[in-house]
């Protein structure tokens, strides 16, 4: 869907310039950018700067670059060992000259000996250390607890996982203070299919702060998502924005409306697609603000297959 295409780009983005606080560690693939076969590039042009993805013939990302203007860009590569990330690898361009001082390079290594332990190095390119993370699992591969050592010290971040009468709760803690939590549910609606719903709470300095929450079709589709701010008068959420999403037949988006009291803006997606087999699309207007966003797509070439008689 393309809602999760533009939340894939601005996790990359962010990453880039390395200012995301460090989560699970996630592995890009063709689907998260809202394109299906054996893609082996996609450009992207939007209002806001270019985009260029190449992938590996597994469908796995392996270089993003954000091109700003013709002489400021940032380019992330990705490593792969046996289908895990082993290496990323992310590049700052300023006025077409190779900064150094604000590129990084990730390192990770995987320890499956007992229960899953990542770890991930970071280093600037001028061979500064900078941070390194411990992922730690459990034996039913969840993870449970991130450790984070630098020249300021260690954070640790623990994950709580509780289930509760078919609800799910994950809870991060640092150093005890919780930072979000979210509870993933079913719900049945009368006459309706089955829903999947997760709530998102975040909190600052401990406290209360934002929470959305987001209703999911069973196939995976974001039908509707609830946004709440904190009353610390009242002590409760208090909602605020609803946006609600409409699909067509092919699973893509075609209608966004959001209100907020007694204001309503509507978006409606209209979509180009290639001659491809797969049918991506490589054109998207948005209306009524009229903007669009094009995609050149470039594919593996098929190999073509012989029948022994």
């Amino acid at each position: 869907m393309i809602r999760k295409y533009f939340q894939t780009f601005l996790i990359v983005f962010i990453s880039i310039i390395g200012k995301i606080q460090s989560q699970e560690i996630q592995i890009f693939t063709v689907e998260d950018f809202d394109l299906t076969g054996n893609v082996k590039k996609c450009l992207v042009s939007t209002d806001y700067g270019k985009e260029e993805y190449d992938f590996n013939k597994n469908g796995l990302l392996t270089k993003s670059v954000t091109r700003y203007n013709d002489q400021d860009y940032d380019v992330v590569y990705y490593k792969y060992g046996k289908g895990e990330l082993l290496e990323k690898r992310s590049e700052s361009y300023r006025n077409n000259t190779f900064d150094a001082g604000t590129s990084i390079a990730h390192f990770y290594e995987i320890d499956s000996t007992d229960n899953l332990k990542i770890q991930e190095r970071i280093f600037s390119y001028d061979k500064q250390f900078l941070d390194e993370y411990i992922y730690y699992y459990d034996e039913f591969g969840d993870l449970i607890s991130i450790k984070r050592t630098n020249n300021d010290g260690t954070d640790i971040t623990q994950i709580e996982h509780k289930k509760f009468k078919g609800e799910n709760t994950v809870t991060y803690l640092l150093n005890e203070v919780p930072l979000k939590s979210i509870r993933t549910s079913t719900l049945k609606p009368k006459n309706k299919p089955v829903q999947k719903v997760v709530l998102t709470k975040e909190y600052l300095n401990g406290e209360e702060n934002f929470a959305f929450e987001e209703v999911y079709s069973l196939g995976g589709m974001l039908m509707a998502e609830q946004e709440f701010e904190y009353d610390g008068v009242a002590e409760k959420f208090v909602p605020t924005t609803r946006t609600t999403y409409e699909y067509d037949e092919k699973g893509m988006l075609v209608t966004e409306t959001a209100k907020r009291g007694a204001g309503i803006i509507k978006k409606e997606y209209i979509y180009q697609y290639d001659n491809s087999e797969f049918g991506n699309w490589v054109k998207q207007i948005v209306t009524p603000d009229n903007t669009y966003t094009t995609r050149k797509i470039t594919y593996y070439p098929q190999v073509s297959k012989t029948v022994e008689e």
